[in-house]
């Protein structure tokens, strides 16, 4: 059963151990809605500088839902850095083509693992929970399933 006052009680932790307060007005959600696919997500308005995260408490994929609210603060606190290299790849590669394709998936691969990688090193240095989520290793194919039914060369 998820504690849902308990991660309020995180997301305020991380919120003020991250400065997020500092620059945004900011406030969590819970998601209960058996369809929702995604673990956690972010909503922003730049304008107003708000921010809303969302986190899936009905069937979370992640283990460690503080994990999942960490990452989704840093990516809140990188947003100004997503915002300016999604805007330069888009004034310099047109839409729908190889260039445009490969400089957009690279920049969010890039991304998304930065911002997991950052929470991992927060996780263990200020986090109450430590241990990693292997939540979406499980449904994954083992290293040895990749390479059943390949031709040898």
């Amino acid at each position: 059963m998820i504690d849902s006052e308990k991660l309020m009680e995180l997301f305020d932790y991380w919120c003020k151990k991250l400065r997020v307060f500092s620059y945004w007005d900011v406030k969590l959600e819970f998601i209960t809605d058996p369809n929702w696919v995604k673990t956690g997500d972010l909503k922003i308005d730049c304008d107003d500088k708000k921010a809303i995260v969302l986190i899936n408490i009905v069937n979370p994929k992640h283990e460690n839902l503080e994990e999942v609210i960490v990452h989704e603060l840093f990516h809140l606190k990188m947003y100004p850095l997503d915002q300016v290299t999604e805007s330069l790849i888009t004034a310099n590669f047109k839409e729908d083509t190889p260039e445009y394709e490969f400089a957009y998936t690279q920049f969010y691969m890039a991304l998304e693992q930065t911002v997991e990688e950052l929470a991992k090193c927060f996780l263990l240095e200020f986090g109450e929970i430590k241990a990693f989520s292997y939540g979406r290793c499980k449904n994954n194919k083992s290293y040895n399933e990749l390479f059943e039914g390949l031709q040898n060369l």
